[in-house]
């Protein structure tokens, strides 16, 4: 077990792996020496309450998170005024592990939450956060910031720009 938790990992939850999304992960990763896990390239399967779907890539990917690192960032592009649905799925995963195997679940307790959201326009809703701010508590961790991007004519504006550097400090203050 590799306790470096002093590191923080970017979980990417976009359909595509070079989307917009990535990109502002791309620019984010410049500032921070974070790990980006593309969860596009997991298969991770819907929540089961029968744990039938205990063979995916969610059971290994969940155990490595939470023994190697600090903070989890989330990386998600908005879809129809919401996290992207991989991203919906890796949250409802957590579940199996409320559940089974109980001891990695709670080694969530006391480790940091952030949210990057992404689409076109500076337009997210601000309710856009609540299911991580409400998952974060519930799951003993704190959330500690989000930050809402957007890239226009496939490029990152100054102000965006500015907005994760901004979050780098936040979520990497050393």
């Amino acid at each position: 077990m590799n306790l470096n938790l002093n590191q923080g990992i970017i979980l990417l939850g976009s359909s595509r792996s070079d989307g917009d999304t990535a990109k502002v992960v791309s620019l984010l990763r410049e500032k921070i020496a974070y790990d980006v896990i593309d969860l596009s390239q997991k298969r991770i399967n819907h929540y089961d309450y029968n744990f039938l779907n205990y063979d995916d890539d969610f059971n290994e990917l969940f155990k490595m998170l939470v023994e190697n690192y600090q903070t989890i960032v989330f990386a998600t592009p908005i879809y129809w005024y919401t996290m992207s649905g991989i991203t919906k799925v890796f949250l409802d995963r957590i579940s199996d592990f409320l559940n089974k195997e109980k001891e990695y679940g709670r080694m969530l307790r006391g480790k940091n939450m952030a949210v990057i959201s992404c689409s076109n326009h500076d337009d997210r809703d601000e309710s856009f956060t609540m299911p991580f701010v409400r998952s974060a508590d519930y799951l003993g961790m704190k959330f500690i910031g989000d930050i809402h991007t957007w890239v226009e004519v496939d490029s990152i504006p100054k102000e965006v720009k500015e907005k994760i550097t901004k979050f780098a400090q936040l979520i990497n203050p050393l």
